[in-house]
């Protein structure tokens, strides 16, 4: 089993060398195999899947969660705005919207390839456009990523006299405005498709069609 193991560059994991053993009329039930195998520390190196996170530390002073996990509202003044990804097997999509907790429609987004500060500033210029604040200063709620405390982000909240918000780090509770969202975006657009033989242009002009209010 170990001449097996280093043969095939240390990655035969139980079931695979239970083939190899039969092959060479070698019969072991695969309990006995991975019991063996873990004897004997023939262990298959396994890549670690690393999750996306945008949180970058505390760069700057964060503001107060205003939201509580409360995403009513009587008017349309409290937005929230985390992002989402997706992909096919050709290319990852980025989804960023601003979500309007008086109605829960999309009141700006973006798609791009890469979650950026670009993905999300062109976003909040979208949906500036269509926030009254005429009479109130409508809150943006976000979680704790880098793309909402850069410079470019925090300049655009400013001029538009919107007030921030930011969840707690990890928590995302603290934005199931917009994780609800999400998830109902991808269980009726993303999971029933076929998306295998589906270009990236045609992959962002469906995910552009569902977010469009």
């Amino acid at each position: 089993m170990a001449d097996i193991f280093e043969r095939n560059h240390r990655c035969y994991g139980y079931r695979r060398m239970r083939a190899s053993l039969s092959s060479q009329c070698v019969h072991i039930c695969e309990k006995v195999v991975l019991r063996l195998m873990k004897h004997e520390r023939l262990v298959a190196a396994t890549p670690k899947r690393r999750r996306y996170g945008s949180y970058l530390g505390e760069i700057s002073p964060a503001p107060e969660n205003l939201f509580n996990r409360d995403f009513t509202a009587g008017a349309p003044t409290r937005n929230g705005s985390p992002m989402s990804r997706s992909s096919t097997f050709r290319q990852a999509r980025c989804l960023s919207p601003l979500i309007d907790c008086f109605d829960g429609k999309v009141v700006g987004w973006t798609i791009g390839m890469r979650p950026n500060a670009q993905l999300v500033n062109t976003m909040l210029d979208a949906a500036i456009e269509t926030i009254d604040i005429s009479s109130n200063r409508p809150v943006v709620h976000s979680d704790r990523g880098g793309h909402y405390r850069w410079p470019g982000w925090l300049a655009r909240i400013t001029d538009a006299e919107l007030t921030r918000s930011m969840s707690c780090q990890g928590l995302s509770p603290d934005n199931a405005a917009c994780q609800g969202f999400f998830g109902r975006l991808k269980t009726k657009c993303f999971y029933p498709g076929n998306w295998q033989s589906t270009t990236v242009e045609q992959f962002t002009q469906a995910w552009d069609s569902a977010a469009r209010p």
